[in-house]
């Protein structure tokens, strides 16, 4: 797999962000706040397609909120091949979205650490689901 973060792995789509928020499922995974769905069969041209959101309340600065997207794009980019082949294994497609709830930008290994921690707790929650 290649440890590349395509526009199609992009959560874009304002349909499906409205949906992922009125019906998705969430979880905690500190400095993250996740919330997930399971598509329909069929929908998912990839495995994931994830948005990540770093809150103006949080970060005034502009330049703050880029650097936190900038790392949590990084982390899962190198940590994203696990996730793709669990739900490739289950022949599931998910959306995504990723709020850093912590006030503070964490260092990149660190972050690494929980991202990790992170992905395996979403990995957990599919499996109950299905």
């Amino acid at each position: 797999m290649s440890l590349t973060f395509r526009k199609e792995e992009r959560l874009c789509s304002r349909r499906l962000i409205d949906q992922l928020y009125a019906e998705g499922h969430r979880l905690m995974a500190f400095p993250y706040s996740v919330q997930w769905m399971l598509l329909p069969e069929g929908e998912g041209d990839v495995p994931a397609q994830v948005m990540i959101v770093a809150p103006k309340r949080k970060f005034r600065h502009a330049v703050d909120r880029n650097r936190v997207r900038r790392l949590t794009r990084e982390c899962y980019r190198l940590r994203k091949d696990t996730l793709y082949s669990f739900l490739q294994e289950h022949n599931v497609s998910i959306v995504f979205s990723m709020v850093y709830i912590h006030n503070e930008i964490m260092p990149f290994e660190q972050l690494g650490n929980k991202m990790d921690k992170l992905l395996a707790a979403l990995e957990n929650d599919i499996k109950a689901t299905l």
